[in-house]
């Protein structure tokens, strides 16, 4: 796959999340700058920092309105400048991949490192002792013998969309590649073999931290998960190890934008200069488990002071692109995917018409090997057409995808849980791939079977297809309690259209697939 595509795509997402997330998931209520208020665009695991936030508003009258977002997506948002006059400042978990992207980096100032949190490996502690490992010396080279003897599988977040991922690919490349410096396209390729073998123990994959330790509780059979050592504090029974050999760290640094105002400027400092206060500082690795980055305050209780190398991170933007693409399209395991979408009466007009273009512009992300099926329903399904977007001709999948999107055609009533029933049957027990659902649907169930009926069904499957998840989206007309119930029903993750766009909402699950 074309990575210059994938990057037009994240912007159009990005761009499409604006109108979409903000602090409370609702609605951002406006882009107009207000006095004392700072415009914050965030990190998406920034989110648990509310509560410091509201202490240092009390402590200096200054609110920050953040806008949640995966690191890569808001890299890309600033990028293509159209954060330009929506934020005034951008607080993500790493500015290494901003500073590659010089359209991005040119647009900050004032970079400060607010906390800091090293990618980490947590391990279930049986699966510690059943590998003999002491935490304090195991490597990375340990780890991928684990996978190798198919003694360790993990879940990790998405590297073209999460700062963790991305971080947790880098961390394994240069450990495995031995790179002493800047990591390069030759390290990437001496490590390529090696890299294949250590991803096929990943079993898991999510566009966020949160929903990724959720899979992990409900799934009961992955050993470990690769994310940062803070977010892993916060699971229970893990064993947290910052392998030997060396670690990617997470600095948070807050800057303000290029082009704000001299006010604006000096509410961030006087902001940033809050947040590295010591109070504030020790409320920070106290709720967070973040690491502290004022000397004078000591890391919480149970964060390990031993020194790691901070291994190296790529030396340029075609190396970093190179390696997300070859993880994407090569390394990780593919993805298989159902979309079940809903073409009743009540899509007819605008309604298919944004669900046909949403379709056809998320061709432009679908991954090497990866299967996508469409499974339009109305009172039945109407068709099951599957694809395969093959590695030495990726077009003629693409095509045909986009060929039988353009056909879709609205009439019938509402078969939600008849047509759910008939995704799973088709999916079957394929392991090898990352396997989901997507439900699209812009109404509530007419017709078919019931809600009862699916749970039933849901309940009656294999264990290993009750691990795939459904996805629902918000649209239109639809019933977010229904669909809620079947997100959680089924280990998924409900996405809303009603308050965003539905461009938005397909490109956000591709990091769940």
């Amino acid at each position: 796959m074309i990575r210059t595509r994938r990057h037009l795509a994240l912007v159009a997402a990005a761009a499409a999340l604006l109108t979409a997330c903000s602090s409370t998931g609702k609605p951002d209520p406006g882009t107009s700058p207000e006095p004392g208020t700072l415009r914050v665009l965030a990190s998406s695991e920034l989110a648990d920092m509310a509560p410091v936030l509201d202490q240092v508003r009390k402590d200096t009258g200054i609110t920050v309105r953040p806008t949640y977002m995966g690191t890569l997506d808001a890299v890309n948002l600033l990028a293509s400048g159209k954060a330009a006059g929506t934020y005034d400042a951008v607080w993500l978990s790493s500015d290494d991949y901003l500073r590659l992207r010089p359209t991005a980096a040119k647009k900050v100032v004032s970079e400060t490192s607010i906390m800091s949190s090293p990618v980490a490996i947590g391990v279930r502690s049986a699966t510690v002792q059943a590998l003999g490992w002491t935490p304090a010396d195991v490597t990375w080279s340990q780890v991928e013998q684990a996978v190798q003897d198919g003694k360790l599988t993990y879940g990790m977040t998405d590297p073209a969309r999460s700062n963790s991922g991305f971080s947790t690919l880098v961390s394994v490349a240069s450990a495995l590649s031995g790179a002493q410096s800047a990591l390069t396209e030759a390290d990437v390729t001496q490590a390529t073999p090696r890299l294949k073998e250590f991803f096929k123990g990943q079993q898991l994959t999510s566009g966020s931290s949160g929903w990724l330790a959720t899979a992990y509780r409900r799934r009961g059979d992955v050993d470990a998960l690769l994310n940062y050592e803070s977010v892993l504090k916060g699971i229970p029974d893990l064993t947290v190890i910052r392998p030997k050999d060396g670690v990617v760290t997470a600095d948070y640094p807050l800057s303000s934008l290029a082009g704000t105002p001299a006010s604006t400027r000096e509410d961030v400092r006087r902001l940033t200069e809050a947040l590295r206060t010591p109070k504030i500082q020790r409320e920070i690795t106290a709720r967070t488990h973040r690491r502290p980055v004022v000397p004078s305050v000591p890391p919480a209780t149970g964060l390990d002071t031993t020194r790691r190398r901070e291994l190296p991170f790529p030396g340029s933007l075609s190396v970093a692109d190179g390696l997300l693409d070859s993880y994407e399209n090569d390394l990780r395991r593919p993805s298989r995917t159902v979309y079940v979408l809903d073409t009743s009466g009540s899509m007819r007009g605008d309604r298919l018409d944004r669900l046909k273009k949403a379709l056809t512009d998320l061709t432009g992300d679908f991954r090497d090997r990866e299967e996508v099926t469409l499974m339009p329903f109305g009172s039945v399904v109407k068709s099951v057409r599957t694809h395969v977007v093959e590695p030495a001709d990726p077009k003629a999948g693409l095509a045909a995808i986009r060929n039988d999107t353009r056909h879709l055609s609205a009439d019938g009533d509402t078969a939600i849980y008849t047509s759910l029933e008939k995704a799973y049957e088709h999916l079957g027990t394929d392991r090898d791939t990352f396997t989901s659902i997507v439900l699209m649907t812009d109404g509530e169930n007419t017709t078919g079977a019931k809600a009862g009926e699916f749970d039933a069904f849901y309940r009656s499957l294999g264990s290993y297809q009750r691990e795939i998840p459904v996805f629902p989206i918000l649209f239109g007309d639809s019933d977010r309690t229904e669909l809620a119930h079947i997100a959680d029903l089924t280990g998924g993750r409900l996405f809303d259209a009603q308050h965003g766009s539905l461009d938005g909402a397909f490109e956000e699950i591709r990091g769940y697939q």
